[in-house]
């Protein structure tokens, strides 16, 4: 380019607004001066990924070759399918403008930052940074436990049914924040959240349905991840104890009335009950969450919960990791129109 040309397009630049001066800005950062941060974990990505030797990520074959790059990074075409991909295909990082962000933008969520503050110290706005956050927990939702071991305790919990975010509401008047539903007690307008825990703090804590939970729904959301020798903790709720005659377990039933809050000594559900609290907690910041996305901040809290909400770079550099080793297919307009669902 000649030194007019370039004089040019100084003055070019400089005749934009603010936002497209920012964007061409961070484009040439990422062009020219890629993240060594960012590069370094997309390397540790790609040995745990294909630690097993490549595969396709689209029909999973192995005949897998290189094939060129694309913006700087390494492209694979599978020999099967003939389709290309890349070290970030169907994880969060796909199609993002700003790879070289997400290490700062998982620092912000592990600080507990809003969009908002989160927004001005990334220079995305916020709104892209709410596509970006449900995205990560789209796939950390899908990180699960092998198995409750020992005394396992289970009791559920209720959250207020939530549109947050619709326009144009019609079978019923919108809420204000803090607002509460119109039956007293447990209704469908209450969103039941099952939470399943054992003395080894390992966790499922799931969407369970509307309303009084069935006992049905204790199998579909925790079943699978209960064993033959568990030993069950749960209130008085006549569902539970069916469900335990039906699944061979030991049960002990917490009747405060009848038995007090501990049974010899050793069989509660104190811990759980704790878990609730934590969580109701945690999720007053966010002054109501819309239910359809309930289970991805469920995922969010569990996870900061086994890290103990400590903000270090090996715990940032773990959740974007084991966030890109499940596969995720959200796009911007899959999650805005998704609806709520109940497994």
């Amino acid at each position: 380019m000649s030194a007019k040309g370039f004089r040019n397009l100084l003055q070019y630049i400089s005749s934009m607004d603010k936002p497209h001066q920012e964007r061409i800005y961070y484009e040439i950062q990422r062009k020219i001066f890629p993240s060594n941060a960012t590069t370094r974990v997309i390397d540790e990505l790609r040995d745990k990924r294909y630690s097993k030797g490549f595969n396709c990520a689209h029909c999973k074959s192995n005949s897998v070759v290189r094939f060129g790059k694309y913006n700087g990074r390494q492209r694979y075409k599978c020999k099967n399918c003939g389709k290309t991909f890349s070290d970030l295909t169907n994880s969060p990082l796909q199609g993002t403008h700003y790879p070289e962000k997400w290490i700062q933008f998982i620092d912000c969520m592990l600080k507990g930052m809003s969009l908002r503050e989160s927004s001005k110290e990334l220079g995305v706005h916020h709104v892209t940074l709410f596509y970006w956050r449900h995205k990560v927990l789209a796939a950390l939702e899908q990180m699960q436990i092998e198995q409750f071991e020992g005394i396992l305790e289970v009791d559920e919990t209720y959250f207020l049914f939530s549109e947050k975010g619709k326009k144009n509401i019609n079978d019923r008047k919108p809420r204000k924040r803090g607002g509460v539903s119109q039956f007293r007690g447990i209704s469908k307008e209450q969103v039941c959240v099952i939470v399943g825990r054992d003395r080894n703090k390992n966790t499922v804590s799931k969407v369970a349905c509307l309303g009084r939970i069935e006992k049905n729904q204790v199998e579909k959301t925790i079943g699978r991840f209960i064993s033959n020798d568990a030993i069950l903790c749960t209130d008085g709720w006549r569902g539970y104890k069916t469900y335990a005659i039906e699944k061979g377990l030991v049960h002990y039933r917490i009747d405060t009335k009848k038995t007090g809050y501990v049974i010899k000594g050793l069989f509660h559900i104190q811990n759980v009950n704790n878990y609730h609290g934590r969580l109701k907690q945690w999720l007053d910041r966010f002054k109501g969450v819309a239910s359809k996305y309930l289970d991805h901040y469920l995922a969010w809290f569990h996870f900061l919960e086994t890290i103990e909400f400590e903000a270090t770079k090996s715990n940032l550099k773990d959740m974007l990791i084991f966030a890109c080793l499940f596969p995720v297919d959200k796009t911007y307009d899959s999650l805005r129109k998704s609806k709520f669902m109940i497994a």
